[in-house]
């Protein structure tokens, strides 16, 4: 920081009145203590993964692991289903990120658009699905009479545009994209695809990381439409094949007695912290560099509901 902005620093901080230092001070310490709840859980599942069980089911608070056993993650790592599980799940977040993109930046863009026919109707409609669906049984028939059962396109397509996304990129687009340089363009003869992909997608920067970053996440936790519309084990996402170790790991315990029963009790109980860490660091790594675009993104689209 150079001399001119520590100088001023310093003179605002002297003009601070008194109830001003104590409002700082108290909003510090909460937005502290804040933090801490937050931060304090993701961090006790870290620490509880590599201590023993014995002293996680104490009850009593850890801040390290004061007894390391790593048991849980060599028998995570060494299941052979978790890499094949991380390539399917990592191919169904991208193929599937990348479709939810090209369905929902257009329509949210149409949808902005007050001259688009029908735009109150198509609104509605899409804003019905967000309370009311046709059900669990329809939605397999629907993608059963399309032969993508037991496909990458199964776990893609019913997932493919959510409403309150689409939602939001229209807020967006409405607060964003002024009418007057639409004009502005069609003055200079720009089509509307013309506009659409020459000015409005590179304006649209932020809110396509947030939209990434929301069909990222919920590509990669999804659980209950791999086991409705997968059948194949090779073609199970990681969350799927991280439930099945836990529930073998399970079995096995219910089968053994003595030593080995309470060595595989200690081991069911650290894969549960062992899983949680495996399934989410690959969205920790990445969230923070799109954490700027989420927070930015969510506040623009949310000004219109």
């Amino acid at each position: 920081m150079s001399r001119k902005n520590k100088s001023v620093v310093h003179k605002t901080r002297m003009k601070m009145s008194m109830p001003d230092r104590i409002f700082s001070i108290v909003n510090g310490l909460i937005m502290a203590l804040v933090c801490v709840i937050i931060v304090y859980p993701l961090y006790y599942v870290i620490i509880a993964s590599v201590t023993d069980p014995v002293i996680v089911n104490s009850g009593k608070p850890l801040f390290y692991p004061e007894k390391l056993y790593l048991k849980g993650y060599e028998t995570t790592l060494a299941y052979k289903p978790l890499w094949t599980a991380y390539a399917n799940t990592i191919l169904y977040t991208v193929v599937g990120t990348l479709v939810s993109l090209v369905a929902t930046i257009p329509a949210g863009y149409a949808l902005s658009r007050k001259d688009l026919v029908g735009r109150r109707g198509l609104i509605f409609v899409f804003t019905f699905t967000m309370f009311f669906n046709g059900g669990i049984i329809p939605l397999y028939l629907t993608i059963r009479s399309l032969n993508i059962y037991n496909s990458i396109w199964a776990m893609v397509l019913p997932v493919a545009v959510s409403a309150y996304n689409l939602i939001v990129c229209r807020s967006f687009f409405e607060s964003g994209i002024p009418d007057e340089l639409l004009e502005a363009a069609k003055v200079d003869g720009c089509s509307d695809f013309g506009f659409f992909f020459k000015i409005a997608i590179p304006l649209s920067s932020t809110i396509i990381a947030v939209m990434a970053l929301f069909y990222a996440t919920a590509m990669w936790n999804q659980f209950f439409n791999a086991l409705m519309y997968l059948q194949d084990d090779s073609k199970m996402p990681l969350q799927v094949v991280l439930r099945n170790l836990v529930l073998m790991n399970q079995a096995n315990q219910m089968g053994s007695s003595g030593d080995a029963m309470v060595t595989k009790q200690k081991l069911a109980e650290q894969l549960k912290y062992c899983i949680v860490v495996v399934s989410a660091v690959p969205l920790l790594v990445v969230y923070p560099f799109v954490q700027k675009y989420f927070a930015k993104g969510v506040t623009i689209g949310a000004v219109k509901g």
